[in-house]
C-alpha cells in the first residue's frame, strides 16, 4: 500500500478516482471492495487535510501606494 501521508492533493486524487472507478465497476469481491472503500476514506481525509492547508496559507496581498506588496492579511473566513 502506498503511504498516503507523503501523497501530494493530486497524487491522492488521482488514487481516489482509481478507488472509486474500481467500486463502481462492480466487478470486486467483497473482501477488496471493503479494503478499497477504507482506503478510499483514508485518501478522501488526506485531501481534505491538504485543502485545509492550502486554505490556510492562501493570504491576500496588500499593495502600498508604489503598487508593490506590504504584507500579507489572512483571507477573511479561512
Amino acid at each position: 500500500m502506498t503511504d498516503i501521508a507523503g501523497m501530494s492533493f493530486e497524487e491522492a486524487m488521482k488514487a481516489l478516482e482509481g478507488v472509486v472507478r474500481d467500486l463502481e465497476s462492480g466487478n470486486v469481491e467483497l473482501e477488496k471492495s471493503i479494503a478499497l472503500y477504507e482506503q478510499g476514506a483514508r485518501l478522501k481525509a488526506h485531501c481534505e487535510k491538504k485543502l485545509k492547508e492550502a486554505e490556510e496559507k492562501v493570504a491576500k496581498i496588500t499593495l502600498g501606494p508604489d503598487g508593490q506588496p506590504t504584507g500579507t492579511t489572512p483571507v477573511e473566513g479561512l
